[in-house]
C-alpha cells in the first residue's frame, strides 16, 4: 500500500463460513460452478471427515487473533440436499465445537427440488438449518427440460411445502429469465407462479452462457437483448408490486429477509471457505491487508490432503494471495457496487484500510458515464450505482481498473 494512503482498518470485520458440497445428480448444461455428477454414490462420511479436518486448519489460522463469532453459514454446491440430515448435523455440530456462533446466525442450505425428502428436511431443521435456498429456476415444464433440470414444477412446489412443514419458513427461491424460447408473457407467468409460493427472498437472474459449459459449446436460441431487457423490467415491476425490495443486482427480499451471508460478501466482510474449490477471504490486521485462499478443487484431491493433514500437516489450500492496493480497490468495487444502496467512504476505509481518496480517479470516470452518484451527507460521502451502473456492472468496475 502506498505511503500516505492508509485509512482506518476495521478489526475485526464480520466473519462468515462457506461450506462447499460439490456433487450433483447430473451437471446442468449452463452450470460453471465446481460441481461433479455423482457416479456410484457419494462418500458422505469421508467428505464430512475432510470438512471437519479443514475446519481444524481454519481454527488454527484464526487462533492468533481475537475470538470472532460466525454471523452466517452457507452450505452450497453442487447439491447439498443430496446429503442426509445426519451428515449435516455432524457438520454443523463440528462447526459449533470449533467456533462461536452469533445467537442470530443465519444457516442456509441449498436444495434441489428433485432431491426433496420430508425426513431429510426435518433433519436439516433439527441440525440448525434455518434458511433454505431452493433452485427452482423455472416453473415451466418445457423450460426445465431445456435447462436439463431433474425436477418438475410439482417437485418445486412440494419442496417449498416440505420446507415449511419442517418449520423452515425463511426460504429463497432461484428463478432464471431470458430462457430458450421464452417470451414476455411466458416469463411473466413464470415469475407470477413463483411469487404465488410466497418465498421470503427471491434471486432473479438472467441465463448467461459461461465458458466451460455445455450451453457455451452448443448455444441454445436465447431471447435477443431487447427482449431480455423487457423481461427483466417486467420482472422488477412484478416483484415490487408483490412487496419485494431489490437490494442487490439480482436479489429481492421481503422486509427483514435480506440474505445476511451474501450481504457479508457484498459489504467486503470476511469469510472462511471449506470444501473442494471453496474460496475464503480474511483481513490480516497486523499487515493491514486482505488474504484470499482457495481450496483444492477436485473432490478426490481435497479429501486426500485432508486425510493426510494430521500426519503431514498438509493444508487443503491450493493457493494463497495477499491483495495489493489495486486488488483491494477492484474487489471492493466488484462487490459493493452490486448493492442498490451502495456504500459510504467510511465503509471503504474500514474494510480495506485505504483512504477513500484512492477511489477518486475511478469515481470521476464512472460519473462521466452516468454509472455512479455521489451524495455528501455532511460527515461522509455516500456512493451509489445508478440504474445504468447496476445494469452495466462490468463497465462500472472497469472504471476502477488500472
Amino acid at each position: 500500500m502506498r505511503q500516505g494512503q492508509r485509512g482506518h482498518f476495521d478489526w475485526p470485520p464480520p466473519l462468515a463460513l462457506y461450506v462447499h458440497i460439490p456433487w450433483c445428480v447430473r451437471k446442468c448444461p449452463y452450470c460453471d460452478f465446481n460441481s461433479h455428477a455423482m457416479l456410484g454414490g457419494i462418500p458422505e462420511v469421508v467428505y464430512i471427515d475432510a470438512l471437519l479436518s479443514d475446519l481444524d486448519t481454519e481454527c488454527q489460522r484464526l487462533a492468533a487473533g481475537p475470538a470472532r463469532p460466525l454471523i452466517s453459514i452457507f452450505i452450497g454446491g453442487g447439491t447439498p440436499s443430496l446429503f442426509s440430515g445426519a451428515a449435516i448435523r455432524r457438520l454443523l455440530d463440528g462447526v459449533r465445537a470449533r467456533f462461536i456462533l452469533s445467537p442470530e446466525a443465519e444457516i442456509t442450505l441449498e436444495a434441489n427440488p428433485g432431491t426433496v425428502d420430508e425426513a431429510q428436511f426435518a433433519g436439516y431443521a433439527e441440525a440448525g438449518v434455518n434458511r433454505l435456498s431452493i433452485g427452482v429456476q423455472s416453473l415451466s415444464a418445457d423450460a426445465l427440460e431445456r435447462l436439463g433440470r431433474i425436477h418438475t414444477p410439482d417437485d418445486a412446489r412440494r419442496a417449498v411445502a416440505v420446507a415449511r412443514a419442517a418449520s423452515i419458513t425463511n426460504i429463497n427461491l432461484d428463478l432464471m429469465f431470458a430462457l430458450p424460447g421464452q417470451d414476455l408473457e411466458r416469463a411473466g407467468d413464470d415469475l407470477e407462479r413463483l411469487i404465488a409460493l410466497e418465498p421470503r427472498h427471491l434471486s432473479y437472474y438472467e441465463l448467461t452462457l459461461e465458458p466451460n459449459t455445455a450451453f457455451y459449446q452448443q448455444p441454445p436460441a436465447l431471447p435477443n437483448p431487447d427482449l431480455a431487457d423487457a423481461i427483466q423490467q417486467q420482472g422488477f415491476e412484478l416483484l415490487a408490486a408483490a412487496g419485494f425490495e431489490r437490494y442487490e443486482i439480482s436479489a429481492f427480499a421481503q422486509p427483514g429477509y435480506r440474505c445476511r451471508h451474501n450481504l457479508n460478501y457484498w459489504c467486503f466482510g470476511d469469510y472462511l471457505g471449506v470444501g473442494a474449490g471453496a474460496h475464503g477471504k480474511l483481513s490480516v490486521a497486523s499487515l493491514g491487508t486482505v488474504e484470499r485462499r482457495t481450496k483444492r478443487r477436485h473432490p478426490d484431491a481435497y479429501i486426500k490432503v485432508c486425510q493426510n493433514r494430521c500426519l503431514s500437516a498438509s493444508d487443503p489450500t491450493s493457493a494463497v494471495r495477499s491483495l495489493s492496493e489495486q486488488d483491494l480497490i477492484e474487489e471492493f468495487a466488484l462487490n459493493a457496487f452490486r448493492l442498490v444502496d451502495g456504500f459510504t467512504s467510511a465503509d471503504f476505509e474500514r474494510r480495506t484500510g485505504l483512504s477513500a481518496r484512492v477511489l477518486e480517479p475511478g469515481l470521476r470516470a464512472a460519473s462521466e458515464l452516468d454509472l455512479v452518484s455521489r451524495f455528501d451527507t455532511g460527515s461522509q460521502i455516500l456512493i451509489r450505482p445508478t440504474a445504468r451502473g447496476l445494469a452495466f456492472l462490468n463497465d462500472l468496475v472497469a472504471c476502477f481498473s488500472v
